[in-house]
């Protein structure tokens, strides 16, 4: 790939005048806006800086090379050089290419029991520990917002808040279904039952980016149920919202009703926000290049075989055959890897067909 000059040029000018406008600002929310597109531009801009100044000592070396008193030693300095260049481009390519814009965002993750019955709710509490412990391996901080226990253990239904820089940009691809084979706890004659639990990663909102009106909301209190002693039954702590114009739904029901709504209004503006993505991504589905798959959460991505120790997802075909420590947060990285791959390989073919 042959990045044009005049494409690098565009963001060195652009991140120099952001810099140079930052140093003149006065207005608060325009230092905050241009500080987060310095952040941005910061790693393409050195990138591109380092692609322009190759190709210029390339330039250099290969005038340097008519010269027969130096053509030998310039020759072997300009093969170096010429051979770095096409890694150069690709790591500039790969940050120019089109990106998420929420790459860098917490994430709320939101599992659910499918069918299986108490094996699915098994089998959701076992996918979020390895989510949880994904999170502390890479140093992000879980909160869980709202939670219903299965009967058998595990969860009908849990939703969290992941906090951290670039929760979204790793955790995106796991949205799906989640299959499961395995032999349940319950199972007396050694068969393998199918199971299912779906997965939503959603990007966390920032309060600029969504707008609710108190008017578009119903908000109701009522008494939680399930475990926690004499507060959950004598204390109408729980919160439900209700978002009236969409029609979302989402209840927390901690002890602390002020918490409880805090809570559920950050599911819910994520939740809009999602929504708003959807119907973006939906608008340009056609000219999606996509390898990994659409994130529809209906869409099977992902098989966990007990029996024979290994994880297939479906999307890449990507078979791995460490199931245990996959299951135990350690090694799902080589599967979060892969699939980010997947997407930059998609990203880039979509660079190229711009600039062929």
């Amino acid at each position: 790939m042959h990045l044009p000059q005049a494409r690098l040029d565009a963001v060195l000018d652009r991140f120099h005048q952001v810099e140079a406008r930052m140093g003149a600002a006065a207005d608060g929310a325009e230092i905050v806006r241009l500080s987060k597109e310095h952040a941005e531009l910061r790693p393409v801009a050195d990138a591109a800086g380092a692609l322009a100044r190759a190709r210029a000592e390339l330039s250099e070396l290969e005038a340097m090379m008519r010269d027969p008193d130096m053509a030998a030693l310039a020759r072997e300095e300009w093969e170096g050089l010429n051979a770095r260049l096409p890694q150069l481009e690709r790591e500039v390519a790969l940050l120019l290419a089109p990106k998420d814009r929420d790459e860098n965002a917490s994430a709320i993750l939101e599992l659910r029991a499918g069918t299986g019955g108490d094996e699915a709710a098994l089998f959701a509490g076992d996918l979020f520990r390895m989510y949880q412990r994904y999170a502390q391996l890479q140093g992000w901080r879980v909160e869980i917002d709202s939670v219903s226990e299965g009967e058998m253990g595990g969860y009908k239904e849990i939703i969290a808040s992941i906090n951290g820089d670039g929760v979204f940009g790793r955790l995106k691809f796991e949205s799906g279904v989640h299959r499961v084979q395995r032999v349940p706890d319950t199972e007396t004659q050694g068969r393998i039952h199918t199971s299912a639990a779906t997965v939503a990663v959603l990007p966390e909102a920032e309060d600029v980016e969504i707008e609710i009106n108190d008017g578009d909301l119903r908000i109701d209190t009522y008494r939680a149920s399930g475990s926690g002693g004499q507060h959950v039954n004598k204390t109408d702590s729980a919160v439900r919202i209700t978002h009236l114009p969409s029609g979302i739904v989402v209840t927390s029901s901690e002890k602390s009703q002020h918490q409880n709504r805090a809570k559920a209004m950050k599911v819910l503006k994520a939740r809009l926000y999602d929504q708003q993505r959807t119907a973006l991504d939906t608008a340009r589905a056609d000219a999606r290049k996509s390898q990994v798959g659409s994130g529809d959460r209906s869409e099977r991505i992902r098989t966990y075989n007990f029996p024979q120790g290994r994880v297939t997802d479906h999307r890449i075909n990507l078979t791995l055959y460490n199931l245990p420590k996959i299951m135990e947060g350690d090694g799902l990285d080589e599967l979060v890897n892969a699939l980010i791959a997947e997407d930059q390989a998609a990203r880039l073919a979509a660079l190229e067909e711009e600039f062929a």
